[in-house]
């Protein structure tokens, strides 16, 4: 009976192999490129260009489609459960596509959208928020839950904005702006709690 099974250990390894190759996907040449210090949940799933940087956390259900054009996500950056990372190709209505470049200590919040655009550093964007193509969040933007920033829109760095479309509200608070670190750093912590859990079962 011995030969017919296997240890915990090894179920274990094998359903973990199988979830990566679901998971991590091969397109057209390309392959994702992810940092050995990343997370990324066996329920998402990272297609063609995409590089994830050092110390970043990819959530369960997560979609990063790197088909069309190429993603990039910095390091400390997370990108929350149910989240939807896609990009523009190159043609007759974009000469250029769209890329989609997600900067370092950036926090995504759940259910968010983030198309061809680019987030800077230490952003925050709140749950369920739409970035349309070629808009730009510049570097400490707290976007609020929900709002939409369309296409091409640029963000000024170091303020709240808030609505559909999206407005300045305000300068950010000390507390908040330490808040961006804060967040990235916990996300960090925890993904390594996560990784952990990764380490097979004893029989």
């Amino acid at each position: 009976m011995g030969g017919l099974c296997c240890s915990a250990a090894q179920l274990y390894d094998n359903r973990l192999e199988a979830a990566k190759i679901m998971t991590i996907r091969y397109y057209q040449g390309k392959y994702p490129s992810i940092a050995p210090t990343a997370y990324v949940d066996e329920t998402a799933v990272v297609i063609g260009d995409v590089t994830i940087g050092g110390h970043a956390s990819i959530w369960p259900m997560v979609v990063a489609r790197g088909d069309v054009n190429s993603i990039v996500i910095g390091d400390y950056t997370n990108i929350q459960d149910g989240t939807v990372l896609h990009v523009t190709h190159a043609g007759e209505f974009s000469p250029d596509g769209h890329a989609l470049k997600i900067g370092s200590h950036v926090t995504v919040g759940h259910r968010v959208i983030l198309h061809g655009c680019e987030v800077r550093d230490y952003c925050l964007i709140g749950m369920a928020s739409t970035v349309m193509d070629g808009a730009i969040l510049e570097t400490r933007v707290i976007l609020g839950a929900g709002s939409l920033v369309p296409s091409g829109k640029v963000l000024e760095g170091g303020h709240l904005w808030v609505g559909s479309p999206a407005k300045k509200v305000r300068p950010l608070t000390e507390r908040e702006l330490a808040s961006l670190d804060y967040s990235a750093k916990h996300y960090a912590r925890l993904k390594d709690k996560h990784l952990s859990d990764r380490i097979p079962p004893q029989p």
